[in-house]
């Protein structure tokens, strides 16, 4: 079984360096010419709440041959289809593309390679990229998950790939893809945009008095937009969070607030890689976080003002009349 990780950035690193060690062959590959040229010479180097380092193997999108029975895509989504028909040729005859992409990246995919050939994955843990070989784990090296399924349901490759990403964390086969899809994008549409506007970290927002009421507030928005589209939101790492954090007001309301710290506490150091993207002058992936909720919510007749503020917050935030700041809360 021949696996690549495309995109080894900072979590792509991380799952090649635990899949390495595991004994399971997998390329790191990255257009990123230092970052590969020092996981060639040094091996990756995992920091943060782990610290190892691990020889992999490291390669350029040129330097590819051969065919892979399992590709995990890790790029932005912008590209997609693109990577997508770029990595087709380099695909077995029943080698599949599993995207561990943020969002709802699916159906990009399978528009290229075709829904039998499309897994999908929501990972519950977070890295930050140093670069030139280094990535760091935020997340607690014990509550590593995968949700992992088949747009069409089911697939035999399911078995191999789940075996690859067991190597470092627990793995939950779902037949409610879209549900476990919906439940990761939940907590990214309410974390990820007031990290990546602000520079605060997961832990941060779950406590600040505004940011925790806006991430409440977001994930209910989205919470509401699932149920309008039929989704049945499946749970994270066994908990349920729309019975936890459901809430229009009072006591309800109260009890969520409080538990948002706890919620996040195995990803408090997480900041969002979109920060990074907005304050390097980098055209950031919010449109496939919050712009995803916002378009399924348009079709559904669903009203959700603060996603609608983030993406515009963003965008003036990329245009360059805006910077991020913890100050600009004051806008929401």
């Amino acid at each position: 079984m021949r696996a690549a990780v495309y995109g080894a950035g900072a979590m792509g690193t991380v799952l090649g360096a635990y899949i390495a060690g595991g004994g399971g062959e997998c390329d790191l590959i990255s257009r990123n010419i230092k970052h590969i040229s020092a996981l060639k010479n040094r091996g990756a180097r995992i920091t943060g709440t782990v610290n190892f380092s691990q020889k992999v193997s490291a390669l350029l999108p040129e330097e590819m041959v051969g065919k892979y029975d399992i590709v995990f895509l890790m790029t932005k989504q912008r590209e997609n289809r693109a990577i997508c028909k770029f990595l087709t040729g380099f695909l077995a005859d029943e080698g599949v593309i599993c995207t561990m992409q943020n969002g709802l990246p699916e159906n990009s995919v399978a528009e290229v390679v075709g829904e039998e050939r499309c897994l999908g994955c929501a990972v519950s843990w977070g890295a930050t990229f140093h670069g030139e070989g280094c990535a760091e784990l935020t997340s607690n090296p014990k509550k590593l998950t995968f949700s992992l399924g088949a747009l069409c349901g089911s697939n035999k490759k399911i078995p191999e790939v789940a075996e690859l990403l067991s190597f470092m964390g627990k793995v939950y086969v779902t037949d409610n893809l879209i549900g476990a899809r919906w439940a990761k994008l939940a907590v990214n549409s309410a974390f990820s945009p007031l990290s990546a506007i602000t520079g605060l970290t997961f832990g941060d927002v779950a406590r600040g008095r505004t940011s925790k009421k806006l991430a409440l507030a977001l994930l209910n928005e989205a919470f509401a937009v699932a149920k309008a589209d039929g989704v049945e939101i499946e749970k994270i790492q066994g908990r349920d969070i729309v019975k936890l954090f459901s809430c229009s007001d009072g006591i309800k309301k109260r009890f969520a607030l409080a538990l948002l710290p706890l919620a996040m506490k195995n990803h408090k150091n997480l900041i969002s890689g979109m920060y990074y993207d907005l304050t390097s002058g980098k055209k950031s992936d919010m449109e496939f976080i919050n712009g995803a909720v916002a378009r399924v919510a348009a079709q559904r007749g669903v009203s959700v003002p603060l996603n609608l503020k983030i993406l515009e917050i963003v965008n003036n935030i990329e245009k360059g009349i805006l910077t991020p700041s913890a100050e600009i809360l004051k806008l929401i």
